[in-house]
């Protein structure tokens, strides 16, 4: 089955991509801030309902209007005061300042293009306390897989999963240089159907060198960069970009 949006499943997106390490990550670093909370990109919930059952103030906005009602209905039943908002995170107005606001799992790389992504950091910045933080993470492109040949088919993850059983996913690449950008297909099989799921994952590529200016010209500062959830060093070798910014006053 062919589907246009992966965000129209929140199911599958669940079952594929549990929050896991994120989950730890974020849920201390709201621990840290004194003061509410608000994750773009929230998705189902996965990260901001636990957040709110530690007793944090959070708000979650998304464009999904499938991914809320899933998410609506797991805090409803979990008692999760979330206030969950549907908004583009390039532009909403929420008339409030926040001491942390993140977007956890690469969500930012769907902005495609260095506008979008200038709208979004400015539009967090109008959102965050004096003291506050934004926090993201992102992976750091790899030029071996974004060099692969169009159509060359990889092994992207495994996943056993309540909802479908075992899910095996590969995955192929056509990255364009000129836009940073990836137009890579998911193709996802259960043990009784191959390409059970064929799924678009057009996501932009930021490379360490560039992060520093975007922040910088829509008024934010990198304070740490990690390479890693667990908060080792950022390197030559670091797969994943997490970082922590203050605005620039």
């Amino acid at each position: 089955m062919e589907l246009s949006d992966f965000y129209d499943h929140p199911d599958l997106f669940d079952a594929l991509l549990p929050a896991s390490a994120h989950l730890t990550f974020y849920r201390d670093l709201a621990r840290q801030q004194a003061g509410d909370v608000l994750e773009l990109a929230c998705g189902t919930g996965q990260l901001a309902i636990p957040i709110a059952l530690d007793g944090r103030t959070i708000v979650g906005l998304d464009q999904s209007s499938a991914m809320l009602k899933v998410a609506k209905r797991r805090a409803s039943g979990l008692g999760a005061p979330v206030g969950f908002v549907q908004g583009d995170m390039r532009h909403f107005a929420l008339n409030r300042d926040f001491r942390l606001i993140f977007v956890a799992r690469n969500s930012l790389l769907h902005l495609l293009t260095t506008s979008d992504l200038l709208a979004a950091f400015a539009t967090v910045r109008r959102h965050l306390g004096p003291d506050g933080v934004f926090a993201f993470d992102v992976f750091t492109p790899s030029l071996t897989l974004l060099s692969r040949s169009p159509g060359q088919r990889f092994p992207v993850m495994d996943e056993d999963t309540v909802t479908f059983g075992r899910l095996c996913v590969e995955g192929t690449c056509n990255y364009d240089s000129a836009t940073q950008v990836n137009h890579a297909t998911w193709y996802i099989s259960t043990p009784h159907v191959r390409d059970a799921w064929v799924v678009p994952m057009v996501l932009r590529s930021i490379f360490p060198q560039e992060l520093p200016m975007l922040l910088s010209a829509a008024g934010l500062e990198l304070v740490s960069r990690f390479g890693d959830l667990g908060r080792e060093p950022f390197g030559p070798a670091s797969r994943a970009q997490v970082c922590l910014c203050r605005r620039r006053d």
